[in-house]
């Protein structure tokens, strides 16, 4: 049996998809965590993510495009695991007082892997020489620190007092 060499662009297009499929799941739980939150400005914040996460899945889309692919997801375990441990919490937490505090830690756990990602991706791309791939993950990368902030700021302003 041989095997072939994989390089780095194969490790690029393999957590590609897997960002991929995690922006897409993490876009159809959104609603469900909107629905969820009681404070005002966290469910404002849930929803404005949305429509950010919508923009996120299409940048993915665009960067597919720019490497001549179809865009395509694997299947991202750990994603499964944040989200599947976000729905344990609210259930378990969700209609008392601390319910929005342990909201706001499962939504940082998916910024956190979403950082994560989007980090390492762009240093691949520079990496790799994919200027305009590297410019469009820094946006979105960007974009995924802000909602973290937000989420600290709600957190400590209100929901974690409250709690």
């Amino acid at each position: 049996m041989t095997t072939q060499t994989k390089t780095l662009q194969d490790l690029f297009m393999h957590q590609l998809k897997d960002l991929y499929f995690a922006e897409q799941l993490i876009l159809k739980t959104l609603p469900k965590l909107v629905k969820a939150a009681k404070d005002a400005k966290l469910k404002a914040a849930l929803e404005a993510h949305h429509g950010e996460t919508a923009t996120h899945v299409s940048r993915l889309e665009q960067v597919f495009e720019l490497l001549g692919k179809k865009p395509a997801a694997v299947p991202c375990e750990a994603i499964k695991g944040i989200l599947l441990e976000g729905d344990e919490v609210t259930e378990e937490f969700g209609d008392s007082p601390v319910g929005d505090a342990g909201l706001v830690a499962s939504c940082q756990a998916v910024e956190h892997y979403e950082i994560t990602r989007y980090g390492t991706l762009r240093v691949w791309a520079d990496e790799l020489n994919l200027s305009e791939v590297s410019r469009i993950l820094s946006l979105t990368l960007k974009e995924e620190y802000s909602a973290d902030d937000k989420l600290t700021a709600i957190a400590t302003s209100k929901v974690n007092l409250a709690a």
